[in-house]
């Protein structure tokens, strides 16, 4: 079973092996921004673990069992992120609190939450609920009104003003 830590670690080593095929400790140390022992500490464990192949000063792959987590972890971190920034949120912040968020989130929760962000992703326009919604977070102001009932709605009337 792995920790958020670990994740990390597979997660940071997934990034950059697509990129040059292997990690090195620099390059997760950078990442990261943590000491290159505390690499090597996580390297050594995650090789015994079975989730990288690992070999002192030379570069480090993820196993099947390692690919296989560190996917997963960057699926929940994108999924995360995206659903944020749909919210409203800025993209570093959305960033910073994906990472913490993917660790904790219960799989059932993280099952909806995907196939919301996809739901929004794959709606043809923009719903108008989740423009009323921006508009509030701008103004705080609710906007009652229902496009598919008749009612006119003054976002969508400014929209095509």
């Amino acid at each position: 079973m792995t920790t958020g830590r670990s994740e990390d670690y597979l997660e940071a080593i997934y990034t950059v092996s697509k990129k040059k095929g292997y990690a090195k400790v620099r390059d997760i140390s950078t990442i990261l921004g943590v000491g290159p022992p505390s690499v090597t500490e996580m390297f050594k464990k995650l090789s015994d673990d079975g989730y990288i192949n690992y070999e002192k000063y030379s570069g480090v792959t993820l196993t099947d069992k390692g690919r296989e987590i560190a996917e997963a972890t960057r699926l929940k971190h994108d999924t995360l992120k995206e659903l944020l920034m749909i919210l409203g949120i800025n993209e570093d912040i959305a960033e910073e609190d994906a990472c913490k968020i993917e660790h904790t989130v219960h799989p059932d929760t993280m099952e909806n939450l995907s196939k919301f962000v996809e739901f929004v992703k794959g709606a043809e326009e923009e719903s108008h609920w989740l423009a009323h919604f921006r508009h509030y977070l701008k103004t705080g102001e609710r906007i009652q009104c229902r496009p598919s009932k008749g009612h006119d709605c003054p976002i969508h009337k400014k929209e095509k003003e």
